[in-house]
């Protein structure tokens, strides 16, 4: 049975993927509020369910039909369910044609509540662009902000080009607004090329500088996710420290030069040490995550050993490490040199023993050390080192209020977690 004329519709917003997506759920969930509808309190109970998809990768893909099918078994008799995200703008009318369970497959640009089987995101981009959208107050005392959509670099893997486009930023004064609207203790930018922020809209080569001041003067913490190895400049570098968070996320994907120009990436391992000593010279404090591409076609055992001895004398804080995955479409789609899987997956498993112990021994240093805490939830909180929903967390007392700050002292480490006293 359906609601009652008094009681609103209900939705529930299913979420996959990177803090890119959840922003846009987010936006999506204020539209749905502003039309007149309120969440359910689960997809069980929803009158529309949707599902906001990722599809980076072949396992993203995979896990985002699997929610689908999942989603379509537990909705209840007469709910609409909607697939929207990365998998329904790139794959739109043959992910209608295979998924008859679904009612709608809405791209970027078009409201999920429409009733049409399947429209392009370029049909109504001027009345529902996902950047711009208000957006509900967020539950916990931090925020995703996104300050730009689309990418303009061709990295042989990826094809986020193919579907998000090129780079468009926001102007500075929408994402200030939208700072200030939201009223959290902590915002964390994301794009997919946060320091090329600005650079489609002429603003020069270095716009996020000042949208980075900007913002330190309006939050506590200003956190910045996804950095270009080749834009980390020196005033960058400088506006990330002042905001109080030297947290560097670094898109570095390979260290081996020869490889990465393969990637058709810059950089490598020496280059990027470099940086980071300089770094850790004028911060020591400085905590450091990044990600690596394990098994790019052509990736010899000299390039292996090379990644490996960069992870041993980078001691990065967090590091994540992903097996190469054939997207078609791409540069890399054509390439030869295909690594066996049987291969990629031994590398992966010491590349990630090898981190393990590294980030074990990292987190145990900070016992008996003092360090200032964002409480996010009761018993739980964060330092600079700890990105939210993607690093370790600190547990504190219960009784620290949500939303507050405290100096506290690290009395345990348990693996990636630690545990404090005020």
């Amino acid at each position: 049975m359906g609601p009652s004329a008094a009681e609103p519709r209900t939705f529930w917003l299913e979420t996959l993927g990177c803090s890119k997506n959840q922003v846009d759920s987010d936006k999506l969930a204020g539209t749905l509020t502003a039309d007149g509808m309120a969440p359910a309190s689960g997809p069980g109970a929803a009158d529309l369910v949707v599902v906001n998809t990722c599809a980076f990768v072949e396992d993203a893909r995979q896990e985002s039909i699997d929610t689908v099918l999942d989603l379509a078994d537990a909705r209840r008799d007469g709910a609409r369910l909607v697939v929207t995200g990365c998998l329904a703008e790139r794959y739109g009318d043959e992910l209608a044609d295979a998924l008859p369970e679904v009612d709608a497959v809405a791209g970027f640009g078009v409201p999920v509540s429409l009733g049409r089987r399947r429209q392009h995101a370029g049909a109504s981009p001027a009345s529902f662009d996902l950047l711009e959208l208000p957006r509900p107050a967020s539950p916990v005392p931090w925020a995703y902000v996104k300050v730009a959509e689309g990418c303009d670099r061709g990295c042989g893997f990826c094809a986020i080009p193919s579907f998000r486009g090129p780079q468009r930023s926001r102007s500075i004064e929408s994402i200030l607004a939208e700072i200030d609207d939201l009223d959290v203790a902590e915002v964390v930018l994301v794009a997919q090329d946060l320091a090329a922020f600005g650079r489609d809209q002429g603003r020069g080569e270095r716009a996020i500088v000042p949208l980075v001041r900007a913002a330190t003067a309006r939050v506590p913490r200003v956190r910045l996710l996804y950095l270009y190895p080749s834009d980390l400049t020196d005033g960058l570098v400088d506006a990330v420290c002042a905001t109080g968070v030297p947290y560097f996320d670094l898109s570095l994907q390979h260290v081996s030069r020869p490889l990465l120009r393969r990637m058709r990436r810059w950089g490598s391992g020496d280059r990027f040490l470099d940086r980071i000593g300089a770094i850790r010279a004028r911060e020591p404090s400085a905590a450091f995550r990044s990600n690596f591409i394990v098994g790019y076609p052509g990736e010899t055992e000299d390039d292996h050993d090379r990644l490996l001895g960069f992870v041993a004398e980078a001691d990065l804080d967090w590091c994540g490490f992903f097996a190469y995955s054939r997207e078609e479409g791409t540069y890399a789609a054509g390439l030869d040199g295909t690594v066996p899987g049987g291969l990629v997956e031994e590398r992966l498993a010491e590349l990630r023993e090898l981190q393990d112990g590294i980030t074990a021994r990292k987190r145990d240093e900070l016992v008996g050390r003092r360090v200032e805490v964002l409480v996010d939830t009761p018993g739980f909180g964060r330092s600079h080192r700890e990105a939210p929903e993607i690093d370790g967390v600190i547990v504190v007392p219960a009784a620290l209020e949500p939303g507050s700050f405290h100096d506290v002292t690290v009395t345990a480490a348990l693996g990636t977690d630690l545990e404090a006293t005020p």
